[in-house]
């Protein structure tokens, strides 16, 4: 009785860890299209240049999300017509948790170059891709 009891415990911890996985997996895959849309979207002409991280190491990724959010807040619709899909798209990636590793990060987001808001958001893809692998 207790082997079955003790079995049938580690059958559903088993279960559990593999359900939670997939779910994170589908949630980034989610802000990857997300971002893709606002890319269409986005003023990319006379608009502040936004710092961008490129290719961060595993302990800059905290940091990097971080920055990404933030100049998230300094994008601009392409025009008034895109507005309520701008505004909606722009709320899903403030709102965006990706959890810190705890590992510290030499770098802040002012340490990186300053790009174009369509080369930020295409640079925030490739992140939010390599997080996903």
């Amino acid at each position: 009785m207790e082997r079955t009891i003790i079995f049938c415990m580690l059958f559903f911890c088993c279960s559990m860890a593999l359900t939670a996985a997939p779910y994170r997996i589908v949630k980034y895959k989610q802000l990857f299209k997300t971002i893709r849309q606002l890319e269409a979207i986005v003023k990319d002409k006379d608009v502040e240049l936004l710092h961008t991280p490129e290719n961060p190491v595993d302990e800059c990724l905290f940091t990097a999300v971080t920055c990404f959010q933030k100049g998230v807040l300094k994008l601009q619709p392409a025009n008034s017509q895109v507005n309520s899909t701008f505004n909606q798209t722009t709320k899903v990636l403030k709102n965006f948790t990706f959890s810190n590793t705890g590992k510290h990060c030499e770098s802040s987001c002012e340490s990186y170059e300053k790009k174009t808001p369509k080369e930020f958001l295409k640079s925030f893809a490739k992140l939010i891709n390599k997080v996903i692998r």
